[in-house]
């Protein structure tokens, strides 16, 4: 399934229509349609995912899961490297991640 397709889908699950899904997202009306022909822009691409809640990568066909990564979701693994990143540096990344790094 390419692009386009993946993301009529995926606005069809939601009840809605592309052009709602364009509105919505703040992109212009028409442009999920040509982006079987032609590359989307990055920033476009991104408002689409965060308003359909899906991963950059599984829109592009990189990854078979819809999930985003959230630090407040306790059921995530983040990884570095192959291995599990400890809680203590999960939260000091969270720390930064909020400015709060002192």
């Amino acid at each position: 399934m390419d692009l386009a397709d993946k993301i009529k889908q995926l606005a069809n699950d939601r009840g809605i229509t592309i052009a709602e899904l364009e509105r919505k997202s703040g992109i212009s009306n028409g442009q999920i349609s040509k982006w079987n022909v032609r590359s989307p822009k990055t920033e476009n691409l991104e408002k689409v995912a965060k308003y359909l809640n899906v991963s950059l990568d599984y829109l592009t066909g990189n990854s078979n899961s819809k999930k985003t990564a959230d630090l407040a979701d306790k059921d995530t693994v983040f990884t570095y490297e192959g291995r599990q990143i400890p809680p203590e540096d999960l939260e000091y990344m969270k720390r930064l991640l909020r400015g709060d790094d002192k």
